[in-house]
């Protein structure tokens, strides 16, 4: 447990409960909270769980096709020839 400006707010594994008046006087400090140290805010209303605000990790980035459309293969790339590259010649 956590008493914060006379408050008492219980803290469990990055869990901070208080009530919904609270929240909103603080929302965008504790909204920045969340974002950088990963806290998970319970809202109450008269005591009981009314929602619960936790960060959203980014979505992975997924690289196949990231080029399609983009880039347009011309002749073999696997197999190419050793012949000289149109940037070796002078």
């Amino acid at each position: 447990m956590t008493i914060y400006n006379g408050q008492l707010y219980y803290r469990f594994m990055k869990e901070i409960t208080m009530p919904v008046s609270e929240f909103k006087a603080k929302c965008l400090r504790l909204l920045e909270d969340v974002e950088t140290k990963g806290d998970r805010i319970v809202i109450t209303k008269r005591g009981r769980p009314l929602a619960r605000v936790e960060r959203i990790n980014a979505p992975k980035l997924r690289l196949r096709g990231t080029w399609k459309g983009l880039v347009e293969v011309k002749g073999d790339i696997v197999h190419f020839s050793d012949d000289d590259w149109e940037s070796n010649s002078d």
